[in-house]
C-alpha cells in the first residue's frame, strides 16, 4: 500500500479583496445615519485687537441674565422663572417700547428703509449648570430665538407689509440691524448643586 498524498486545492483568495471592498460600499450607501440635531449659531465676526477702551463697557441695564440650574429651573433678571413667559419676557427687554430706565439703552442709527432708528443695545446672557439636561437648555434656547425672531415679524408686517421671511435681502437686513440677535452664552458652570 502506498500512501498516497493528498494535496489540498488552493483557494483562489485574488478576488476576496474585491468582493470585501463592494461590500463595504454596498453597506455605506445602504445604512441610514442618524443626524445629530443641534443649534444653529452664526459666530460673531473675528475682532484681531483686543478692545481695551472704558467707553465698551456694557451696562449692566443692557444685559437680560438667564440662568439654568442643575433641576432645570429658570432664574431670570434674579427672579425665579418659566419656560413659558420667557419669551415674552425677553420680547419686552429686547424691544423696549416704552424707553423704561431699567430696560437696554438704544442709539439712534441710519438704517436703510427706515432712516434714523432708536436701535437697542440690548445682549441677553445665557448661563447653564454642567448639570443641566440638554432638553431644557435647548427649551430656553428656542424661545430666546423665537423672542428675536417674532419681534422681526411683527416689524416686517408693520414696515413692509410681508413676513420677514418673504423680505428681499436688502430689508431682512435693516430689519435685523433693528434687531440684532444678540445672546451671549457662558462656559457651563457648577451654578446650582447636584441633580
Amino acid at each position: 500500500m502506498s500512501r498516497r498524498s493528498k494535496s489540498v486545492p488552493e483557494v483562489n483568495a485574488g478576488s476576496m479583496a474585491d468582493i470585501a471592498f463592494l461590500l463595504l460600499i454596498f453597506f455605506l450607501v445602504a445604512t441610514t445615519m442618524d443626524v445629530d440635531t443641534g443649534l444653529g449659531r452664526m459666530l460673531p465676526p473675528w475682532m484681531p485687537d483686543p478692545i481695551d477702551n472704558q467707553d465698551d463697557k456694557i451696562k449692566e441695564r443692557n444685559i437680560f441674565v438667564v440662568l439654568i440650574n442643575s433641576q432645570d429651573r429658570l432664574l431670570v433678571e434674579n427672579e425665579w422663572g418659566d419656560v413659558r413667559t420667557l419669551k415674552k419676557r425677553a420680547k419686552e427687554f429686547i424691544a423696549n417700547p416704552g424707553n423704561k430706565e431699567n430696560l437696554p439703552e438704544k442709539n439712534m442709527e441710519e438704517v436703510p428703509y427706515f432712516g434714523q432708528y432708536p436701535v437697542s443695545k440690548q445682549i441677553i446672557s445665557l448661563q447653564n449648570d454642567r448639570s443641566t439636561s440638554y432638553n431644557m437648555y435647548t427649551i430656553v434656547q428656542n424661545e430666546l430665538v423665537a423672542a428675536y425672531n417674532e419681534l422681526r415679524e411683527e416689524l416686517a408686517m408693520q414696515k413692509f407689509g410681508m413676513p420677514f421671511d418673504k423680505l428681499p435681502e436688502d430689508q431682512k437686513k435693516a430689519v435685523q440691524t433693528i434687531y440684532p440677535q444678540r445672546i451671549s452664552e457662558a462656559e457651563p458652570k457648577n451654578i446650582g448643586g447636584n441633580k
